[in-house]
């Protein structure tokens, strides 16, 4: 009969030894699932660009390229003046890890050089857009905004030039960058035909306005004349999410003949590779 009075007893505890098993592993089980979940969320996110900075754009162009494109510099008497030249006026900016912009400027026997030199570091704040992807899609509306023409048709292999491309760069079909990424299309408007323009019978085909094959990851080159002989050349290009862009102009004194379409490529583009690789 006592034996009966223990056994419920016996019962009870028994149960509640059970349930705190059953409790502990569903919390184990719980905090397991949550880490699992954790480092799928974190393998998913998009990659970081390679720069984190920006060095200073006066900074970047040594002194024999400066000999080169503004040859007014070495012309100047005045040694303090020749200084000042050669260390250019920054550009203004917000914040300078973000955007970094340098002018130079000199005057000559012949003509006026001027030079603008700029890096954008492009970041990207969506998780699921990397910041190489958003700088391709910046990059990108850059180069149709300059409305590059058509490839001059009997070019020979389209690499005339060292590199550069026989076509102009296609948009990623279906509004999907290289990548993978979605990305809208650019406005219409950004290629809307640009006065000063050169035409394919007044320029060689490999002189004409183009992409390039060797220089980053991305690249175009652009060159205009004026009706007041100014030519401009523009070299723009990606190297992951810094996008570095190159505006080289020259303008003529009194009824000079204008700058030479070759001559003033082949100095901006030596300026691009120096830059190129002074970004590692």
């Amino acid at each position: 009969m006592q034996r009966k009075a223990y056994a419920p007893g016996a019962v009870v505890l028994l149960a509640a030894l059970l349930a705190a098993c059953t409790g502990s592993s569903g919390n184990g089980d719980a905090a397991e699932d949550s880490k699992a979940g954790g480092v799928t969320a974190s393998a998913t996110a998009a990659q970081p660009g390679k720069y984190r900075t920006l060095t200073d754009a006066c900074g970047t162009v040594n002194h024999d390229i400066l000999d080169s494109l503004l040859p007014g510099i070495k012309q100047t008497a005045d040694q303090e003046q020749r200084d000042k030249s050669y260390q250019g006026e920054s550009v203004p900016t917000y914040n300078n890890d973000r955007r970094s912009g340098c002018r130079w400027k000199a005057e000559s026997t012949g003509a006026t050089d001027r030079l603008y030199v700029d890096f954008e570091r492009v970041v990207s704040y969506d998780n699921s857009v990397s910041d190489d992807n958003r700088a391709h899609d910046v990059y990108f509306t850059k180069e149709e905004a300059a409305n590059l023409p058509e490839p001059v048709s009997g070019a020979a292999g389209g690499s005339a030039n060292g590199g550069d491309s026989p076509t102009t760069s296609a948009p990623p079909s279906a509004g999907v960058t290289p990548s993978g990424t979605a990305t809208a299309s650019p406005p219409a408007s950004a290629s809307a035909p640009v006065s000063g323009s050169p035409s394919a019978t007044e320029t060689p085909a490999d002189l004409q306005p183009r992409t390039l094959d060797d220089l980053g990851d991305e690249a175009y080159l652009d060159d205009r004349l004026s009706t007041a002989e100014q030519r401009t050349v523009t070299v723009v290009f990606r190297t992951s999410n810094v996008i570095v862009t190159i505006e080289y102009d020259e303008q003529p004194a009194g009824t000079a003949q204008a700058p030479d379409s070759k001559d003033m490529q082949d100095r901006a583009r030596k300026l691009a590779r120096q830059l190129a690789g002074s970004l590692g």
